[in-house]
């Protein structure tokens, strides 16, 4: 596990048709503590990635030079419902990211992470709109319906695209310290759920019963 204190690396897995919310709100967030967290940005080959809304990102890194992983991001998105058929692909995430200190998901990412075989045996979240699908890509995993985030072990994992900053937040809290995560907060004026559990969103989608 990593300890309080020092720079990571977060590495983020870009894709075809990624969210763009479920990276840059988390990398808004990260950003503000740039003397504890860099920022690496993933694709298959480097340069500029579709997002599932249109603008392009450009990629610093293929998937082939990407660094020893430390913390590692895998957004949703649409594209992940061809990604998780990219055999290729899951073996690369598997070998790679396996080797994380923390891996973490926002939104449909844990479905990736769940096709690689990286969340057999560990606790799991994802949207609950898309929450069947992602279940379906794992069915070694423990999937929890109502959860705004679940963290497991080195494995984080959010429900659907906003949730992702709240993950986010509770993983810089573990990292170094609440009071440097909610300043961070109070910064971007974000009102904070801190709690893990708090999930309107299963009973809207009748995953669990009201």
């Amino acid at each position: 596990m990593v300890e309080r204190g020092g720079k990571k690396r977060v590495s983020v897995v870009l894709f075809d048709r990624f969210e763009l919310l479920d990276v840059f709100g988390p990398l808004e967030l990260l950003a503000n503590l740039s003397d504890r967290f860099g920022i690496n940005l993933l694709a298959p080959e480097a340069g500029p990635v579709r997002s599932a809304q249109g603008p392009k990102v450009l990629a610093e890194r293929s998937y082939e030079d990407a660094p020893d992983p430390e913390i590692v991001l895998v957004p949703g998105g649409i594209g992940t419902r061809t990604l998780v058929k990219d055999h290729g692909f899951r073996d690369w995430l598997n070998s790679w990211a396996g080797r994380a200190e923390i891996l973490a998901s926002v939104c449909t990412g844990s479905g990736v992470l769940a096709s690689a075989g990286l969340l057999d045996g560990y606790r799991a979240t994802s949207n609950k709109r898309a929450f069947a699908w992602a279940r379906e890509q794992g069915p070694r995993v423990e999937w929890v319906a109502q959860a705004r985030w679940v963290e497991d072990r080195n494995r984080w994992t959010s429900s659907g695209v906003a949730a992702g900053m709240d993950m986010t937040l509770a993983l810089m809290a573990k990292l170094h310290t609440e009071d440097v995560a909610a300043a961070v907060a109070d910064g971007v004026e974000l009102d904070w759920h801190r709690d893990p559990t708090w999930d309107p969103f299963a009973v809207k989608n009748g995953l669990i019963a009201e």
